[in-house]
């Protein structure tokens, strides 16, 4: 597991930062770079002057002259130019916004929501967390010219209204190359005039994943909490679809949910023919999931055939579909070729019975939480020739 937040060995700031948000620079990439920068001391102590910030890794040498200087924790020695921090007033908290050598960034919007899914791995809040949304603006200003991915998350983005609609745009402006992919429980899309808002962006490189948990409102209303949800839900995909904009369906799959895959895959099939993926995904043990684990524990093996009748029936109906943090030793051999190593890698593990696997390489692993729950059926799989993994597409 990569830590993505720490608190600073020292923080002898004279007065306090004047913004939150730092692109680190390092000896390579320094160059004259200043101003929003932080300059991360390197193994020789040496630091150029003019640098708002410096930052010196846990076990290096200290930088001197009396400058904003952090020493940083052992679990984020591992910073390095072109990464990006968000970093408290007094200097003690910072948190790793942005991994350059990663393609699995998520940039976290809001950790509001209008729903409270049972299985959710960040249980919303009711604090005001504006400031996530002002971070993301001077994210994007910040990232270098030709980032090739950018995914967006909550909470839920939309609550935002026009503020998440300009941070879209102001992404698709500096960012016209990247892969842009939004998670939203698709409410909002509901209203005409945001759906005509979204679409306004004007970006055919962003896709919204939204999540379908039954075929009928009953079964999804329970599953995110919400009376109405699904009459929402539903029309907002259509108000998308009619826009022409790329939509992903999700689902998760539990004990509430699994059972009824071959009837969603179904829905779908026939209702919603024109979305451009769907995810069938694996649970994350962490959150509300973690609190709920007697209501949504289902061993994946336990949902085998299901599984199987939904893929099936989708790809006949030339849906893309997508299997997501399920381990091959736990599906049919059939779904191997769905499945893609979605698990980001600042979370991924793998179990002891995987270091003997022939395909280890080939299969997402798990997710840390899965301490708190995992199959009992877990083995390795011996002497298996590798198979080409599915890309992630967004």
């Amino acid at each position: 597991m990569i830590a993505l937040r720490g608190k600073a060995l020292s923080a002898p700031l004279e007065e306090p930062l004047g913004h939150t948000v730092w692109k680190i620079v390092d000896v390579a990439t320094a160059n004259s770079q200043r101003g929003s920068r932080a300059f991360v001391v390197g193994e020789d102590g040496e630091a150029p002057e003019g640098f708002d910030l410096y930052l010196t890794r846990s076990c290096g040498p200290s930088a001197g002259k009396g400058e904003a200087v952090l020493r940083l924790p052992p679990e984020l020695d591992y910073l390095s130019g072109d990464d990006v921090i968000s970093v408290s007033d007094d200097g003690q908290r910072v948190r790793v916004l942005w991994r350059h050598e990663s393609r699995q960034n998520s940039v976290l919007l809001t950790e509001r929501c209008n729903h409270y899914c049972l299985m959710c791995s960040q249980p919303p809040k009711t604090a005001n967390d504006d400031r996530l949304l002002a971070e993301a603006f001077e994210l994007m200003r910040l990232l270098p010219r030709g980032t090739s991915e950018i995914g967006f998350t909550g909470g839920e983005p939309t609550l935002y209204g026009q503020g998440v609609i300009d941070l879209l745009r102001l992404c698709r402006n500096l960012h016209p190359e990247a892969q842009v992919h939004v998670l939203s429980n698709g409410t909002r899309f509901a209203d005409p005039e945001f759906a005509a808002a979204w679409a306004g962006i004007d970006n055919p490189n962003m896709m919204v994943g939204i999540p379908i948990y039954g075929a009928e409102p009953a079964r999804h209303d329970y599953v995110v909490q919400a009376e109405g949800a699904f009459n929402q839900t539903i029309p907002g995909i259509l108000n998308l679809a009619q826009l022409r904009q790329r939509i992903e369906i999700r689902v998760v799959l539990h004990k509430l949910t699994a059972p009824a895959l071959p009837e969603i895959a179904e829905f779908i099939a026939r209702n919603l023919p024109f979305v451009y993926q769907v995810a069938l995904m694996g649970l994350e043990m962490i959150g509300l999931a973690r609190a709920n684990i007697p209501e949504l524990w289902i061993d994946p093996t336990d949902y085998a055939d299901e599984l199987v009748e939904a893929v099936t029936l989708l790809d006949r109906n030339r849906i893309h579909t997508m299997i997501y943090n399920h381990q091959l030793c736990l599906i049919p051999r059939s779904m191997w070729p769905y499945t893609v190593r979605s698990i980001s890698d600042w979370k991924n593990e793998y179990h002891p019975e995987c270091v003997e696997c022939s395909v280890k390489d080939e299969c997402g692993g798990f997710f840390f939480s899965a301490k708190y729950k995992v199959s009992e059926k877990i083995k390795a799989i011996p002497g298996e020739a590798p198979r080409e993994p599915a890309l992630l597409e967004l």
